[in-house]
C-alpha cells in the first residue's frame, strides 16, 4: 500500500504567453480547473499505474471537497483519510507560459492546520513493507512526525519537499528517499545541483533522485550513481510533469522495480505529461501506465537473458 499524506485542492490554470512584469497588466488566452494538490496528483499517478493508493489530505464541507472526493473514487484511490476542516478547499492558481513554464500561487490554509496522526487513524494504516509519500505543504513539524511514525511502523519514506522548507527543518535520516529538482536541491543543499544531491544522502537521506526536465533524471546513493535520458519530445506544458514523475516512481518501486527501472518508468511518464495542456488532464491514462511497465518489464527480460 502506497500512502500519500499531504495536500488536495483545486487547480486553477491560466495561459499566457509570457508572464508579466511587476505592475503590468496582460490579458491571458484563457483558464481551466481541475482537482490538483501536490498530495492529490501524485496519488492519481500511483494509482494509474495499478497499485493500491490511499491519500490523507485535509478538505474543505463545500463544493471543491466533495469534488475532490468523487474525483480520487472514479481513479481509485482510497479516499477515508480525507478530513474535513473549516478552512475551505486550498487553491492553487497556476500560470503557464508559451514555453510550458509555469508558476504557482498556493492557498494552503487546510493543510497548514491537518494533523494527519491526531486527525486520522494512520497509525493503524501503514504496515511494514508499505511506503509514505510526503510534500512540503503540512507543517514541517508535522512533516517530522509522519515521516519518524512511517519509520517506525517499517514503511520506506519518500519525500518531495515542495514547497521548501527552511533547511533546519529537515532531518533526512527519517528519508528514505528525495526527490527533487535543481532548484530545491541546491536551496537544500547548497552548491551545484548534483553535488547537493550527494550531500543530502551524507545528511542521512537513503538516496536522491534528482529531476532535470528535458535532461531526464539522476539517482545518488551511497553505493551508486546514474542518469535516465528522458525521451525526447515537444513540451507545451510542464505543470504537474514533476508530481507524476514522484508518484510513478513510488508505484514502481511497490511493485518490484529496481532503482533504475523505476526511474525510467517514471520519467518516460513525466514525458507523456508535458506534452498535454492541463494538470490532471495531462497524466498518463491507466492504459498509457500499463504500456510503459510493459515495456519496461519487457526490456528487463531482454537484458536477464542477455
Amino acid at each position: 500500500m502506497i500512502h500519500v499524506i499531504g495536500n488536495a485542492a483545486v487547480d486553477s490554470v491560466i495561459r499566457v504567453d509570457r508572464f508579466p512584469r511587476p505592475g503590468e497588466t496582460i490579458v491571458a488566452h484563457g483558464a481551466s480547473e481541475d482537482l490538483g494538490g501536490k498530495g492529490a496528483n501524485q496519488a492519481i499517478a500511483a494509482a494509474r499505474c495499478g497499485v493500491h493508493v490511499r491519500l490523507v489530505a485535509a478538505i474543505g464541507d463545500d463544493a471543491e471537497g466533495m469534488r475532490i472526493r468523487s474525483s480520487l473514487a472514479r481513479e481509485g484511490v482510497l479516499a477515508d483519510g480525507l478530513t474535513v476542516l473549516s478552512h475551505g478547499t486550498d487553491r492553487c492558481v497556476i500560470t503557464v507560459d508559451g514555453r510550458g513554464e509555469n508558476t504557482i500561487l498556493s492557498v494552503i490554509d487546510g493543510a497548514r492546520n491537518f494533523e494527519p496522526i491526531a486527525e486520522t487513524p494512520i497509525e493503524s494504516w501503514i504496515r511494514p513493507g508499505d511506503f509514505v509519500v510526503m510534500q512540503g505543504n503540512l507543517r514541517a513539524a508535522v512533516t517530522r512526525d509522519c515521516l519518524a511514525l512511517a519509520k517506525a511502523k517499517g514503511a520506506a519514506t519518500v519525500l518531495n519537499p515542495s514547497p521548501t522548507y527552511p533547511v533546519e527543518s529537515y532531518d533526512w535520516t527519517l528519508v528514505d528517499l528525495v526527490v527533487v529538482n535543481r532548484g530545491e536541491a541546491s536551496e537544500l543543499a547548497g552548491g551545484e545541483p548534483e553535488e547537493a544531491a550527494r550531500t543530502l544522502c551524507k545528511k542521512g537521506a537513503g538516496a536522491t533522485v534528482l529531476t532535470l526536465g528535458p535532461d531526464g533524471a539522476a539517482f545518488f546513493s551511497a553505493d551508486d550513481e546514474f542518469r535516465v535520458n528522458a525521451p525526447r519530445v515537444t513540451a507545451i506544458d510542464a505543470v504537474g510533469a514533476g508530481d507524476v514523475l514522484c508518484g510513478v516512481l513510488v508505484a514502481a518501486r511497490s511493485l518490484g522495480c529496481g532503482s533504475r527501472e523505476a526511474l525510467a518508468v517514471a520519467t518516460d511518464a513525466a514525458s507523456v505529461s508535458v506534452t498535454r495542456k492541463g494538470v490532471l488532464a495531462s497524466f498518463p491514462s491507466r492504459q498509457e501506465m500499463t504500456d510503459i511497465l510493459e515495456r519496461a518489464a519487457l526490456w528487463r527480460f531482454e537484458e536477464h537473458r542477455q
